[in-house]
């Protein structure tokens, strides 16, 4: 993972000083609520339903072992014992007292970890493959990248206040594991024969009020140029982006508005500007970087399933369907990554103790290089397990709810806090995925299902990602009471929304729903492996509202 070098940490530690006074001033009185706002917000600081909730950055989504036993202290020190990982790959603490958060601040900046522009009108922490490094399909490892964009966007003074907030995420395999067509900037790379690396550059994507799928306005940057192409995207959209409507002043509704067309004529206008200027990447920079990534000793290990693994796997049935659903492939032979699920049926989706964040960095150490990764489905990885020491982590991780074999099945539910903690939702989330979890709990039916990604958003913001849900859920509020609107189909790869199945029901209704729809999917399925969006695909919407509501009805979507 990126160590930092003298810059990096004087940078944070200034920025920890700088709001310690300005807390200090509010505190005293000497700073009005509006003043101190943005001032709280770049530093990760909400004002939620019940207390302030501090959102961290985990850059990339890498954590060091050290890394993972701070935000433990501080969830037992500074709030209730627990902290939850989100769709944006960050930590958030709901329960933390405004008094505390400089201390907080300062103790990240201990271990090198920060809650810079995790929130605001800003470029917000850039995501990725939360198997960067490691994935056996990559082309390129995209952590360079996205610490790249880290550094050029963190306090630009150009982008601190944009018409909106925005979002970045880089994807470096061939599989789209960072959901980049729904962000404001999504980053794929791809080879040129001629041209060597570069980038596919899709922008205005995103969830939320008005879900859009990004619009591919280069398809190939070459790697050199990205800050500079980056800076004219940018550019483009704090001259024209809306800032009477914050409803109306995401990217992609200026991109909707201006047409892609006009839109990418703009930034390759403004880009001509910026070519070949101070920010165009040269070797010994990308080498700088490269240098402080810290990459792990591998031993040499034999291909294949080691003997005492392999008998494992024949006498413990638990074993290896946990084996066969919770691990991803490793470029190194001999190595896996393991995906500890945050998603047992007792605890919400994505929080993990304390307790747990002790033991895990533990384990990332007894069993790997001291790495831990997060997720945007809110889960944990450890990304180099050597396949012999598999029996062992196993063990150690079941006493801890940690072993849940469910990695992209229907249980694997992602979702948002939810009206239990945010002030801007309509409905609660966590007991409906409690509901969900509950009636789901027969393990056989569920993996018979095959992949299904359910996502729960106690609102519109789409921070459960509900939009791109194979099944996705939204909370709406009716005359004071919470309802929940089902729509079916949508993909976080390639990129696709979902579609409104009809009328909202009630939280009573929804397992029922649930239940009816992935029974109608079963029937109609072609074989075990035609995945459930693909069914939808190819047989419509109607079987399976038809299922929910009564035959042959006319439905309207509220």
């Amino acid at each position: 993972m990126y160590q930092y070098d003298e810059i990096d940490q004087r940078l944070v530690e200034e920025r920890v000083a700088r709001f310690r006074d300005q807390t200090r001033r509010f505190l005293a009185g000497e700073l009005s609520e509006d003043d101190f706002r943005p001032f709280r917000l770049q530093n990760g600081l909400y004002i939620q339903r019940h207390a302030p909730m501090l959102r961290v950055a985990i850059p990339y989504g890498v954590l060091s072992a050290s890394q993972l036993r701070r935000l433990a202290w501080i969830a037992r020190t500074h709030d209730r014992g627990v902290g939850h990982f989100t769709t944006r790959q960050n930590i958030q603490y709901n329960w933390v007292k405004l008094p505390e958060v400089p201390d907080i601040l300062a103790a990240l900046a201990e271990v090198q970890m920060h809650a810079t522009q995790t929130s605001g009108n800003c470029v917000r922490n850039t995501t990725t493959d939360h198997f960067a490094g490691v994935a056996a399909d990559e082309l390129v490892d995209p952590r360079v990248t996205c610490e790249l964009i880290r550094q050029w966007s963190t306090g630009h003074p150009e982008f601190a206040f944009l018409p909106r907030k925005f979002k970045i995420a880089v994807n470096g395999a061939r599989e789209d594991r960072a959901a980049t067509g729904v962000h404001d900037i999504g980053l794929q790379a791809v080879q040129d024969a001629a041209q060597g690396l570069g980038y596919r550059v899709q922008v205005g994507g995103g969830l939320g009020r008005t879900p859009m799928v990004g619009e591919i306005i280069r398809e190939f940057l070459p790697a050199r140029h990205l800050l500079t192409y980056l800076d004219a995207i940018l550019r483009v959209y704090n001259r024209y982006g809306r800032r009477d409507n914050k409803y109306k002043a995401r990217i992609k509704i200026l991109v909707k508005a201006m047409t892609v067309e006009r839109f990418q004529r703009e930034v390759e206008t403004e880009w001509q500007h910026w070519k070949e200027g101070p920010a165009t990447l040269v070797d010994e920079e990308v080498a700088r970087i490269e240098a402080r990534l810290k990459k792990p000793a591998y031993r040499s290990l034999p291909a294949g399933i080691p003997a005492a693994l392999a008998a494992r796997l024949h006498q413990d049935t638990d074993f290896s369907t946990w084996f066969r659903q919770n691990l991803h492939p490793h470029k190194v032979p001999g190595y896996t990554n393991v995906t500890l699920s945050l998603k047992s049926p007792d605890q919400p989706p994505g929080d993990a103790t304390a307790d747990q964040m002790d033991v895990i960095s533990d384990w990332s150490e007894r069993f790997g290089f001291g790495e831990i990764r997060v997720s945007h489905e809110q889960n944990l990885i450890l990304p180099d397990v050597a396949l012999s020491d598999l029996p062992a982590l196993y063990d150690a991780l079941c006493p801890w709810g940690l072993a849940t074999p469910n990695a992209g099945l229907l249980t694997n539910i992602i979702a948002c806090p939810g009206g239990d903690y945010c002030a801007l939702a309509n409905a609660r989330s966590l007991p409906l995925a409690k509901a969900l979890q509950d009636r789901f709990s027969d393990a056989v039916w569920v993996r018979a299902l095959g992949l299904l990604d359910l996502n729960i958003s106690g609102c519109m913001n789409s921070c459960g990602h509900h939009h791109v849900g194979h099944i996705g859920i939204l909370g709406v509020d009716k005359h004071g009471r919470e309802y929940y609107q089902i729509s079916i189909g949508g993909a976080q790869a390639p990129a696709r929304l979902g579609k409104v199945i009809g009328p909202s029901l009630t939280p009573e209704e929804v397992p029922d729903a649930l239940q009816a729809m992935l029974e109608v999917y079963l029937k109609l399925r072609l074989n075990p492996a035609e995945k459930f969006t693909d069914t939808v695909e190819r047989v419509g919407i109607v079987p399976f509202r038809d299922a929910v509501y009564a035959p042959n009805q006319e439905v309207a979507c509220a």
